[in-house]
């Protein structure tokens, strides 16, 4: 076997083992620092093309172990694909039918996978998307709360506003909003597990009068323009590309003349939403996010101009979830014990190379992520905001 293997490995020199199901070994350059172990005889005709799905999906099966740091796994399976398959920058993606149906399922796979082992690796509040680092020196909880301070005051929250919270997660935010600037809160959310953590939490706060969290899909939303603010978080990565102007029609539709609306959430690198090349994309389709589809910063500009919402800034928070997903990914395999209890085999090896493997495309520019403040204009085309964003920093 490992016959043929030499000949589509000849010439590579990486810091990298590989290991037969019979004990076999081929070093790839001196001092390895990571092992891939072959489990199954099947994989040897796959090093010949081993993208990141292939590799990925072989260890979910348990067709392929790995020893050594997980950072570097990732780092040494990346340099492994591009020295044989070189820089592929992915195929024109296929669209997906993004029905009431369909978004619910892939959002009940991923969210409702288990409360207790989110909150083994995500931050107190169990905030889960990208957070702030105001000066890189943070830990995780202090830059969960700078990021939903920052969201806030670029929302302008004020006191008795009322805030509309599509996508709400475990209602972190919408506590926070509540608590720290007196809003009054809906959230929305499609995982029946979120919702129960986060109304338990909204109890034991205090903050009913303040927060309330509905099951319900965005489309429902009434357009009778209620709400003064609207901030979505990680949500218009769901939507899909073919459902973007309707969604945010509805976000148009929601809030008040002057209101503002905040979109926040992962964006392409390549305009036309192709997945990130040598298989990572499709990894993350099969098996972290099904039907997930991201729009390149450009396609959403686009979709929030055409609804009649205007853009008044824009800002890349790419480092800072590299970062985020360094302490998810960190604090994961320090509890992995932990975890195990809590879900099975092949979908903690699932969140350990998704969490791991994100932080390193986020470091790489494979992927970013935007927040994408807008207003509806006033009938006149005015609006209140101030002149600068002196504001937000005070």
């Amino acid at each position: 076997m490992l016959a043929q293997l030499l000949p589509a490995l000849r010439g590579i020199q990486l810091p990298l083992r590989l290991r037969l199901w019979d004990g076999k070994e081929l070093d790839l350059g001196p001092e390895p620092s990571v092992t891939l172990v072959l489990n199954d005889p099947s994989l040897v005709a796959q090093f010949a093309h081993p993208s990141l799905a292939a590799l990925g999906g072989a260890y979910v099966e348990g067709k392929l172990g790995l020893e050594g740091p997980i950072r570097e796994v990732i780092r040494l399976g990346d340099a492994l694909a591009q020295a044989l398959l070189g820089d592929g920058n992915g195929v024109s993606p296929t669209r997906t039918a993004h029905d009431k149906a369909t978004d619910a399922a892939a959002i009940s796979y991923h969210y409702d996978l288990s409360n207790e082992f989110y909150a083994l690796w995500l931050d107190r509040e169990m905030v889960y998307s990208c957070a702030y680092f105001e000066t890189g020196k943070e830990d995780l909880e202090q830059a969960q709360q700078a990021k939903l301070r920052h969201l806030c005051r670029k929302l302008r929250l004020q006191a008795g506003d009322k805030l509309l919270d599509v996508g709400c997660g475990w209602g972190g935010l919408a506590r926070f909003a509540a608590r720290e600037f007196g809003a009054q809160v809906h959230g929305i959310t499609l995982s029946k597990q979120q919702l129960a953590l986060g109304r338990k939490r909204v109890k034991a706060e205090g903050l009913e009068g303040q927060v309330t969290l509905e099951l319900l899909d965005y489309r429902d939303l009434p357009g009778d323009g209620r709400y003064d603010k609207v901030v979505s978080v990680g949500m218009f990565e769901h939507v899909g590309h073919a459902n973007l102007p309707l969604y945010c029609q509805r976000l148009f539709e929601v809030v008040r003349p002057g209101g503002l609306v905040m979109n926040h959430g992962i964006t392409s690198k390549y305009t036309d939403g192709r997945p990130v090349g040598r298989g990572a994309g499709e990894f993350i389709d099969r098996y972290v996010f099904p039907h997930g589809e991201l729009p390149h910063l450009a396609q959403m500009v686009a979709a929030i101009s055409t609804s009649g919402l205007e853009v008044v800034d824009v800002e890349s928070l790419r480092l800072h979830y590299a970062r985020t997903l360094e302490f998810w990914s960190e604090r994961l395999e320090n509890r992995l014990a932990e975890a195990a209890k809590l879900v099975d085999g092949p979908n903690l090896r699932i969140w350990r190379l998704y969490l791991a493997g994100c932080a390193y495309a986020f470091e790489q520019g494979w992927i970013n992520l935007h927040q994408i403040l807008a207003v509806k204009p006033l009938q006149d085309g005015s609006h209140s905001l101030p002149w600068t964003r002196a504001d937000i920093y005070r």
